[in-house]
């Protein structure tokens, strides 16, 4: 069996991770790979909504709640689940995208807004690739925040 390349977009809350992710998602597409995202959520939001099946049945004391259509289907675990344990459930893909996941154990594209004020989410060495508006003397391959295209060539040289 063949390992999934994973690449985690790492930043600070509001310097692009998802705005970059809508636009590498579907340059990776457009070239014929079937993608996977695992999003961190450090908010406390909630998939399930009050009233619905799922939720009566989470409410109910489930510890693991699947809803599934002909279309979609969702996971709900009531239970710390680390990373690495989504990651191995994630299956028939060519590439896993994770957002913010900065200490995970794969290579990482940092992103930085000038505008911000924040400093680089980890240092640019631990990077393997930089989404940037203001680019800086480094090693680190640097590209445009909308550069889509480059930084998909790279992921694919990389996996």
């Amino acid at each position: 069996m063949t390992k999934i390349p994973i690449y985690s977009i790492v930043a600070f809350s509001g310097e692009g991770k998802t705005t970059l992710l809508e636009k590498l998602i579907p340059e990776l597409k457009s070239r014929g790979l079937r993608v996977a995202v695992i999003k961190h959520d450090a908010h406390g939001y909630d998939i399930d909504h009050k009233g619905k099946d799922s939720w009566r049945l989470n409410r109910a004391g489930a510890d693991v709640t699947i809803v599934a259509s002909e279309a979609k289907s969702a996971i709900i675990e009531n239970r710390p689940v680390p990373v690495e344990a989504l990651i191995e459930k994630i299956t028939d893909v060519d590439i896993i995208l994770t957002e913010g996941f900065k200490h995970g154990n794969w290579p990482k594209v940092a992103v930085h807004r000038r505008a911000s004020g924040n400093p680089m989410p980890i240092p640019p060495e631990e990077c393997l690739a930089i989404m940037t508006d203001d680019p800086f003397h480094t090693d680190t391959p640097c590209y445009a925040l909308d550069d889509v295209s480059a930084l998909a060539d790279l992921l694919l040289e990389n996996g």
